[in-house]
């Protein structure tokens, strides 16, 4: 088995992270993925310059970095003896690299990096929209239960009402069955 079938597209899921309100990916997680040192996709990218715009890459700030350090618990990502503040790359960064380092591993893993950031950009979408329906949900089935405790409030319930209740169960259950299928 070949090293670079041991990686996944969901381990690769798990390095990216979120900056300046951007899914982005740090150099060294990049370098470890394309198998290369930190040091030679930097030397590779800084040769390239006009490549990389702000928007593919950027260098983090010390606060960013102290904070970013403290957030990630595994130990092999934050390099011990990092001399410079580590740059990050965007989703079209990280697929640029693997233009500059022209290798097969390169190209291979960079179909895997970019399908990662897809699943990771689907999954939030998905997200959104299901919290974005949730009130929405929420208050009907809200109205629902009100009707259901009001036609048990009265003395008798009527044969004619228990149907009533039985078509209001039915729909809160379909309700509750569609935000459970949206989360999946």
């Amino acid at each position: 088995m070949s090293k670079l079938s041991l990686i996944g597209v969901s381990e690769i899921q798990t390095m990216i992270i979120e900056m300046r309100g951007q899914r982005v990916i740090l150099d060294s997680d990049l370098a470890r993925l394309y198998q290369v040192p930190t040091r030679r996709l930097m030397e590779q990218v800084k040769r390239n310059i006009k490549r990389f715009p702000s928007d593919f890459m950027f260098q983090l700030i010390k606060e960013e970095w102290h904070f970013l350090k403290s957030q990630i618990a595994t130990s092999e990502r934050i390099p011990e003896k990092k001399r410079k503040l580590p740059y990050v790359f965007t989703r079209n960064g990280a697929n640029m690299v693997c233009t500059v380092l022209k290798s097969s591993i390169a190209v291979q893993r960079s179909i895997q990096i970019m399908r990662a950031f897809s699943a990771l950009e689907e999954a939030m979408s998905k997200r959104k929209r299901m919290l974005a329906r949730s009130p929405d949900v929420l208050r009907k089935l809200s109205t629902h239960s009100r009707a259901i405790m009001h036609l048990f409030q009265k003395d008798k319930v009527k044969t004619k009402e228990i149907g009533k209740i039985r078509k209001i169960i039915n729909e809160m259950i379909k309700l509750l069955q569609e935000m459970v299928a949206e989360s999946l």
